[in-house]
């Protein structure tokens, strides 16, 4: 974080490129704002935060590729966030509950001027933003998840939930299985078990997630388990609990 007579280093993630040339000449006014770095999608953002460490980020809400809620989620909390969205009332609403700053397009220099004081704030007193909340808001609209977003330094993995066998629980992370390669997440299981289609992915064990697709057949273990026999031999464990959830779907 910066100290007060430090520049502030600021990234723009924004896929118009007029947009970012827009905000990039309302900032040549504040001084000690000094832009390290500028994103057409939330890959390349992504990467940027990664490499460049940026104290600030102007951040696009609606990206392809991916959106700033998603790039949100993988690149930690410890940067300040102001948003730059074309969203309507209601999403905005989310932004002021939750206390994090907007900027609304087509851009204000007053009100650019008074999201700069605020991270101006937030940074000297090395504050952290309250974006978890948000990031949940965001995640209980998309669901069910159609993808999963793991990173892995400056790589992003996106697996399609098609092609994920099951989830097991490793400590404070998730690792997705998928057709033999292992993606590890920080994540809790009972979060990410409520994002997923439960049609699809029933939790067979407190440390497993199943795809039922996958499922080839289950063999009794002991008197109240069973075993979850995958179609390329991979055995699960299926507690009574988890049976009593797989049992309607078989």
């Amino acid at each position: 974080m910066p100290t007060p007579s430090a520049a502030i280093t600021a990234i723009l993630i924004d896929d118009e490129e007029l947009a970012r040339r827009i905000l990039r000449e309302y900032l040549s006014a504040h001084r000690d704002v000094e832009i390290v770095g500028e994103c057409a999608n939330g890959f390349e953002a992504v990467k940027a935060v990664a490499e460049l460490k940026p104290d600030l980020l102007f951040l696009d809400i609606q990206m392809p590729k991916l959106d700033g809620f998603e790039v949100l989620e993988l690149i930690g909390r410890e940067f300040a966030v102001i948003f730059v969205t074309a969203y309507d009332e209601f999403a905005l609403r989310a932004f002021e509950v939750h206390a994090v700053d907007y900027l609304l397009k087509p851009l204000n220099v007053d009100r650019l001027a008074e999201a700069l004081g605020r991270a101006r704030q937030r940074l000297a007193a090395r504050e952290a933003a309250p974006f978890d909340d948000l990031i949940a808001d965001a995640r209980e609209r998309r669901k069910p998840l159609e993808r999963v977003l793991v990173r892995d330094g400056a790589r992003v993995h996106v697996l399609a939930i098609d092609t994920i066998d099951y989830v097991e629980a490793q400590d404070d992370y998730v690792c997705f299985k998928c057709s033999g390669r292992e993606y590890l997440k920080q994540q809790a299981m009972s979060e990410l078990e409520g994002l997923l289609d439960s049609t699809r992915f029933i939790r067979i064990h407190r440390s497993y997630i199943l795809n039922v697709e996958r499922l080839a057949r289950l063999d009794q273990h002991t008197h109240d388990s069973r075993l979850a026999i995958l179609k390329d031999g991979t055995r699960l464990p299926v507690s009574r609990a988890g049976y009593s959830r797989l049992k309607p779907l078989l």
